[in-house]
């Protein structure tokens, strides 16, 4: 049963592809809500250079990950990690995925909340403060915060299961409020007071204190740090364009402009 309602989407999937072909209509571009902005600039950059333009959504990569899966027309998915998109391709959803950018966790926090660095995980168990996260499986965001709390294990016996339970899952979750589309999630969470400190990536909590000059950006001790690391891949049945765009995000131009917006690179396999 299974089989054959994963073969009617398929089918389904390849028949609007080939709508979308002779009507001209935009790459369908499936990204992980932190590359919301940097994206944008990318297309910008992709429609300046091939005249083909790209319609993004964006969102929790696990969120999108299944609602592929499920069969809906993604084209180019970009994930903020590796994980989800490697599903897709080891059910032949999706063609081999290749990493295009890095990113750390930051702690963002209120004005008024005390802490650094140093203080971090003392603060981040304090019973009195509020610690938010987004959703674990279903954002790679609250994954990577479940991996640091994994590290303060190391450091404080005990410390997972107190972060793991105090923890509030406050974005990224199928049940999650939208985003608002006028402000930066994290920021609005923390200057509202639904959180005292929030685990994000970095280049999420500079776009927050952009528009909350009032916020702190707490760079999360060495012994503490997780990386994310990113992964774009295309989808089964899609446009040549889409290929394009795909390998464009992986081109100098995008590099440039994921290190002006603060995302770390990695490295360029050498040339056979």
């Amino acid at each position: 049963m299974l089989g054959t309602i994963a073969r009617a989407a398929a089918i389904a999937a390849t028949m609007t592809m080939a709508v979308l072909a002779q009507a001209g209509e935009p790459v369908r571009l499936y990204a992980a809500g932190s590359l919301k902005a940097v994206m944008g600039e990318i297309a910008e950059a992709f429609q300046k250079e091939t005249g083909l333009a790209v319609a993004g959504t964006f969102g929790a990569s696990g969120l999108l990950r299944d609602r592929i899966a499920q069969g809906e027309t993604a084209e180019v998915f970009a994930s903020a990690n590796m994980e989800h998109p490697e599903s897709l391709a080891k059910s032949g959803r999706a063609g081999t995925v290749s990493p295009f950018a890095l990113n750390q966790l930051c702690a963002l926090a209120g004005a008024e909340t005390n802490v650094t660095s140093a203080t971090l995980l003392e603060r981040m168990l304090d019973p009195a403060i509020k610690l938010g996260t987004s959703t674990p499986k279903a954002d790679p965001s609250g994954d990577y915060a479940w991996k640091l709390f994994e590290k303060a294990e190391a450091l404080k016996k005990g410390a997972f299961s107190a972060l793991d339970a105090k923890a509030l899952k406050l974005t990224g979750g199928p049940n999650s409020p939208p985003p608002p589309k006028d402000r930066n999630v994290y920021g609005k969470l923390v200057e509202g007071g639904a959180a005292d400190i929030f685990l994000t990536y970095c280049t999420n909590a500079v776009l927050a204190r952009k528009e909350a000059p009032g916020l702190k950006i707490v760079a999360v001790p060495e012994a503490l740090a997780v990386g994310a690391q990113y992964g774009v891949t295309t989808i089964k049945g899609a446009r040549p364009a889409a290929d394009r765009f795909a390998a464009f995000i992986r081109s100098p131009t995008s590099r440039a402009i994921l290190e002006h917006h603060g995302f770390g690179l990695p490295a360029v396999p050498p040339r056979n």
